[in-house]
């Protein structure tokens, strides 16, 4: 994809949607209910409860939700788990594949939900939903002093994230969750040093312009 092409997508994405991290317990239910509509109803990876998709890790993260401006509706959300005494990722992979994380400056991506049912109308900035879920997600990494990383994602997902010049690092094989999953790693600023030599639109886009996430900041401070 051209640049120009890339600056039209990304143009598009601001107009269209909103990012916005929950703060209250109204936002945060609807990223539990759009968690139900993907993980209990368009697919059958969690049972769900009285129309809220939940599990234990959810009171030691930060949620994200996606809204389309001209509806209001939510069509996307994503959590960051923060550090404390696990992980979601701990469940799956071994001790020593995560050696490399610092713990107490990681976060784990998780929950990165985007409707299929919700989707239809989004036009050219359809392909750049995920990005304004990256937006949220690394605000509340600056908020919480995070330095790195983790995921358990489908292969599916690190491509589109590679198209968009996001790259994560693979660990380990693949590992059986809601079918074969790929854990991956990342140290925050060497994914958006990359994304602002490969990317310049989507780096501005992500990091509303530099202001989340200065990366000669964060790397002389390192």
């Amino acid at each position: 994809m051209g640049e120009r092409c890339v600056t039209t997508s990304v143009n598009a994405a601001r107009n269209e949607f909103s990012v916005e991290v929950a703060r209250n317990a109204t936002l945060v239910a609807e990223a539990f209910r759009l968690r139900h509509q993907v993980y209990c109803i368009e697919n059958t990876y969690e049972a769900g409860r009285n129309g809220l998709e939940q599990d234990e890790f959810d009171s030691n993260a930060r949620h994200i939700v996606l809204r389309r401006r001209s509806t209001a509706e939510v069509v996307g959300t994503v959590r960051v788990v923060l550090p404390g005494r696990t992980l979601p990722i701990h469940g799956v992979c071994t001790p020593a594949s995560l050696h490399s994380l610092p713990w107490h400056k990681t976060g784990e991506i998780s929950r990165f939900s985007l409707s299929k049912a919700r989707r239809v109308g989004s036009g050219e900035a359809g392909g750049m939903m995920r990005l304004g879920l990256m937006q949220g997600i690394l605000r509340v990494s600056q908020e919480a002093g995070l330095t790195h990383w983790c995921a358990v994602m489908e292969r599916s997902l690190l491509r589109l994230l590679q198209t968009t010049a996001i790259y994560f690092q693979p660990i380990g094989p693949l590992v059986e969750f809601h079918g074969p999953r790929q854990p991956a790693i990342g140290r925050i600023d060497t994914i958006l040093d990359r994304m602002r030599r490969e990317a310049g639109p989507i780096f501005d886009y992500v990091t509303e312009d530099g202001t989340l996430w200065p990366v000669r900041v964060h790397r002389l401070a390192a």
